[in-house]
């Protein structure tokens, strides 16, 4: 009756306990149970489909439980993605960004390659736009403001995560080139004339060492000492002169203590010649000359070079020496001018080394800009007596040869006495950079 009762109540649970109990008994009492097996067997496997198709619908969600989840899905994707992008903002590769002269500079962290810049031009009917995509990440990027005098507009944007671009626009087509050095990016117009542009904070801070270095300049001979003669009696005192009165102005103007050995046609003695340098503490002390040859090699011999004091080791270094030497060598004996190389400091030549690099490297920069052939003759070692009373990393620049038909013309030309001053200049600033 039990049994029935559950199958009329359709509870199969109670169905399946009665039908087990009633094959159990029937089996005891040895009869035939095979109608009720028959049913629970089927009555199993009812049971077991609904089991799979109450699995399956938990596993299908309502659409309004993926809704819910889609969201918090989206939500989590874009807090990896917050922190993704503070993380990578956390270092920037791009130091400082700004404009000096006619070039904007690029400063890096580190050092790079070419494969940093790309470089692209747009032209429109009134407009032409200098494309540079760079490899990096700048703090600044936005709120920088870059202005070049007769440069219509500069934009700069971090346009891409590792990129940063910067444009020129401008009505007419501007020349510009590029030049990458260790961690610096360097891109210049070049059909614009130079001005006063607005040097970045950093640039100012890096070189606000001018104001307390001190440079004594000393033109070489003077008065009754001409120096050597070239063509059309061109004597060189009055060259050397015009080029450090050049010089003077340019170091003045840039922020250092300049003192001069002399503004006018005088003579002054070689050993003198040190003594403003020692009484004003100076940092470095630069003379300027320029060189000759006989006769034999007037047509040929040309080119500028640098000298730093140190016992010569050459017969080159040691004629040169000699012509310079003119005025105190008679008054020496060999072991008066053997003693004074021996008491030489060599930290003192290490430094005037370092000094005549940087300044032989930068006037042939300045000068070949104007004219290409100008030779390079090099940093040399010399013993010349002008520098021994020195107490300062000091140097001897050879503008020039006077002998020399074309670079005669060339040492009386304004031009080139101002690019010859400007490369001195630009040499002591380079040399005062890399040793503060």
């Amino acid at each position: 009756m039990t049994y029935l009762r559950a199958v009329l109540a359709s509870d199969s649970n109670k169905e399946k306990v009665y039908l087990e109990k009633i094959i159990v008994l029937g089996e005891k009492l040895k009869h035939d149970v095979g109608k009720y097996k028959y049913e629970l067997k089927k009555l199993n496997k009812t049971t077991s489909s609904k089991k799979k198709t109450v699995k399956k619908t938990v596993k299908k969600p309502s659409k309004k439980i993926k809704k819910t989840i889609t969201k918090v899905k989206v939500k989590r994707k874009h807090k990896v993605l917050k922190k993704h992008k503070s993380n990578y903002n956390s270092k920037y590769t791009i130091q400082d960004v700004y404009v000096q002269d006619n070039m904007i500079i690029i400063d890096f962290n580190t050092r790079i390659t070419s494969s940093y810049l790309t470089f692209f031009e747009q032209k429109y009917s009134r407009l032409t736009k200098d494309v540079f995509n760079i490899k990096g990440t700048f703090k600044k990027a936005e709120e920088t403001k870059l202005k070049m005098n007769n440069v219509q507009k500069i934009s700069i944007a971090q346009y891409k995560k590792d990129r940063i671009r910067i444009v020129l626009s401008n009505k007419s087509n501007l020349k510009t080139l590029f030049r990458i050095k260790k961690n610096r990016i360097i891109i210049e117009v070049l059909n614009i004339p130079r001005s006063k542009t607005r040097i970045s904070p950093i640039m100012k801070k890096r070189y606000s060492f001018k104001r307390n270095k001190i440079v004594v300049i000393d033109a070489g001979h003077g008065g009754k000492d001409s120096g050597a003669i070239g063509p059309g009696k061109k004597y060189e005192k009055h060259a050397v002169l015009k080029v450090a009165k050049n010089l003077y102005k340019i170091l003045k103007k840039e922020g250092y203590k300049v003192y001069i050995t002399r503004t006018t046609d005088r003579f002054i003695k070689v050993r003198n010649r040190t003594i403003l340098a020692n009484k004003k503490k100076a940092d470095i002390f630069i003379s300027i000359h320029a060189n000759a040859a006989p006769k034999s090699k007037t047509s040929w011999a040309n080119g500028i070079e640098t000298f730093f004091l140190s016992p010569a080791r050459s017969d080159r270094a040691k004629r040169i020496a000699a012509k310079e030497n003119k005025s105190d060598m008679r008054k020496m004996d060999y072991s008066t001018k053997s003693s004074f190389l021996t008491i030489l400091n060599r930290p003192k030549i290490t430094a005037s080394q370092k000094l005549a690099i940087d300044v032989q490297k930068n006037i042939l920069y300045r000068l070949r800009k104007s004219y290409k052939n100008v030779k390079d003759s090099g940093v040399r070692e010399g013993p010349f007596w002008v520098l021994v009373g020195a107490q300062m990393p000091s140097i001897l620049v050879e503008i020039g040869y006077i002998t020399h038909p074309i670079e005669s013309k060339r040492l009386y030309s304004r031009k080139y006495q101002l690019l010859l001053a400007k490369g001195i200049a630009k040499g002591v600033n380079s040399y005062f950079a890399k040793n503060p």
